[in-house]
């Protein structure tokens, strides 16, 4: 295989498992061009990225951005401020306008859940998920899979614990759904208010004891609280919050010794982690930012139809 059998990327279970492979492989063969002193290959010169952004977004579109530079292609980052959006244009009239200039890929972050599928419907473009909603972030799983495979070398029989807000998130949706589709044990924790039930159906174990999470994890993720897409009082203060969920040195005794601490950011330090945590050597906070950079550019990649990468073989 060396393609993807979907136009779009639009979440983690139209993947297979064994695209998802291809997309991490090819991650990893395009990492090494962010160590060479000059940044940039040729592989998409000519071709051009739309980057959408309906919500804010720093890692995520910053991200974006350099992959699509460092690949060579034409990129216009729309401004939805300054934009006709903020005049009562629609979502679908906004994307045929764009589209009416041509562009081969479509980047695409809204609140709204399915706003990357209707695109991926009405556009001939390559659409790509950036975040729809509390529903999906494939890239962001994607990268984590890459961070977690590099330093584990593996992801098939690993134990995960998701650990926050896990109702209001994406990243614990995309992320279930990828690792227990690779073979990895999954659990998610958070006070019962912040835990939907479909959860087991997505393939995790849920608990709202963090010891219990903890206990012989080989990664565990930390994710904050998403106020803003709270409508009601979910937990009774920050405070107890950072006292029952919040991870600490002592928290950390109960996973493996080589447990490793993850975070999709941006996170929230004194609340859902503390800083000794977030900044010891076991964090690999940083190295997810990294990965996320070589992963879009295999998105990119994959997506665009070019040729002439020269992939390492990858043992697993």
């Amino acid at each position: 295989m060396a393609s993807l059998s979907h136009k779009d990327l639009l979440g983690i279970e139209q993947l297979s498992v064994d695209e998802i492979n291809l997309i991490l492989d090819t991650a990893e063969a395009l990492r090494e061009v962010s160590a060479r002193a000059v940044k940039k290959v040729p592989t998409l010169r000519g071709k051009t990225v739309i980057n959408l952004f309906f919500e804010p977004s720093t890692r995520t579109r910053s991200s974006f951005e350099v992959a699509e530079k460092r690949l060579s292609a034409d990129i216009l980052s729309f401004s939805i401020a300054t934009s006709s959006v903020t005049k009562g244009e629609t979502l679908l009239d906004t994307a045929h306008n764009l589209e009416a200039m041509a562009p081969d890929i479509i980047v695409i972050r809204h609140e709204s859940a399915g706003a990357p599928h209707l695109l991926g419907r009405e556009c001939r473009s390559s659409i790509i998920n950036a975040g729809d909603g509390m529903h999906e972030h494939p890239t962001q799983a994607l990268l984590d899979a890459l961070t977690v495979r590099t330093v584990k070398g593996r992801l098939e029989g690993l134990k995960l614990s998701i650990i926050g807000d896990i109702a209001h998130s994406r990243v614990a949706r995309s992320n279930t759904l990828l690792f227990h589709k690779m073979g990895a044990h999954v659990r998610v924790c958070g006070p019962p208010t912040l835990i939907p039930w479909e959860y087991h159906r997505l393939g995790a174990a849920i608990t709202s004891n963090m010891n219990e999470a903890i206990d012989g994890a080989d990664v565990i993720m930390m994710l904050r609280l998403q106020h803003e897409r709270m409508n009601e009082a979910l937990i009774p203060t920050t405070r107890e919050y950072y006292n029952y969920y919040g991870l600490t040195r002592g928290k950390m005794r109960l996973a493996k010794k080589d447990a490793i601490v993850m975070h999709p950011g941006p996170m929230n330090r004194g609340v859902e982690i503390d800083s000794d945590v977030a900044d010891a050597g076991y964090s690999v906070i940083l190295n997810q930012v990294a990965n996320g950079v070589a992963t879009r550019m295999a998105v990119l990649y994959l997506l665009s139809g070019s040729s002439g990468l020269k992939m390492k073989k990858t043992s697993r």
